[in-house]
């Protein structure tokens, strides 16, 4: 015998609630219910799932091996039922998209009315969190495709290029960086330097591209967002980097920052759409990759 469908979904939702209450209200069906679906789980693999202990529910290692494992035979299964309902209709139905912080405030605006226009039957759902979140969602089943910005580990992903953008220094309208047409950040004292917390895949780039150490300390500052990050600069706190695309779309705008291109090849990071290698909803992903471009 095989497990179910039905079974790897109830052991997957007991995985990500921690207790049979929750993952049954999850599930909509009652405790007994999914308490026989894993008991039958547990029967056909011949090995127990999941511990009970006081705190809810633990994995046993065989549990987390099918955990890992059912999340990708339901995600596939989720996209054989897409593909079908979608067949001839591209971007005609449900289609679950994650997109960076760094990107989503100043490229959905534009583009939001436009997938509107081409795809009118399009039900766009929209999360966005940071990269290695959206990574683990897009693996799991969970999204579909992700605005991310490279370089960053795509093992097991797909990826169409939207486009590139430049990294460019911000500063307050005092500092040095502001006196000249370009900045070298290598040349200056960047003690003072103010970048977003970690986990922002923009954090890397910036101080990859610029070849800098991250600032050490007790006395660091790290903004949680680049509205955040535009006002520390503006308030003298400190200098900064800033995507191009957020400087084009206002975003240090009435704040007294500076901003300045890099001396040099000018530093960027490449906007994609990615999408789990194999998923039916390729086709679908690159054409969101190809609207993105147009705006």
């Amino acid at each position: 015998m095989l497990p179910s469908l039905r079974q790897l979904q109830y052991l997957k939702l007991l995985a990500e609630h921690g207790s049979f209450s929750r993952a049954a209200d999850a599930a909509h069906v009652s405790q007994p219910a999914l308490s026989a679906g894993v008991q039958e789980l547990e029967r056909i693999l011949g090995a127990p799932v999941v511990e009970r202990a006081r705190s809810g529910v633990i994995l046993t290692a065989v549990g987390a091996e099918a955990v890992r494992r059912a999340e990708d035979v339901l995600a596939r299964t989720e996209d054989l039922v897409e593909a079908a309902r979608g067949a001839g209709k591209p971007l005609s139905g449900r289609f679950r998209l994650g997109v960076i912080p760094t990107v989503a405030p100043f490229l959905l605006p534009k583009a939001l009315p436009e997938l509107k226009r081409r795809w009118p039957a399009l039900r766009l759902y929209l999360r966005e969190d940071l990269t290695p979140r959206l990574i683990a969602a897009l693996k799991s089943g969970a999204l579909d495709a992700a605005v991310i910005a490279l370089p960053y580990d795509t093992a097991g992903l797909d990826c169409a290029r939207i486009g590139d953008d430049e990294i460019m220094a911000a500063a307050p309208t005092d500092h040095p960086w502001a006196t000249g047409e370009r900045v070298d950040p290598q040349a200056s004292d960047v003690a003072d330097l103010i970048l977003l917390e970690d986990g922002h895949c923009l954090r890397e780039h910036a101080l990859s591209a610029c070849a800098l150490e991250p600032p050490k300390g007790e006395d660091v500052f790290a903004a949680t967002s680049l509205h955040t990050l535009v006002q520390m600069v503006g308030s003298g706190l400190g200098v900064s980097f800033l995507p191009q695309m957020a400087v084009k779309a206002g975003l240090a705008d009435g704040a007294a920052v500076a901003v300045r291109p890099l001396r040099g090849d000018a530093p960027k990071r490449e906007i994609v759409v990615a999408w789990r290698a194999g998923s039916s909803r390729a086709r679908e992903a690159e054409l969101l990759a190809e609207a993105f471009r147009d705006v």
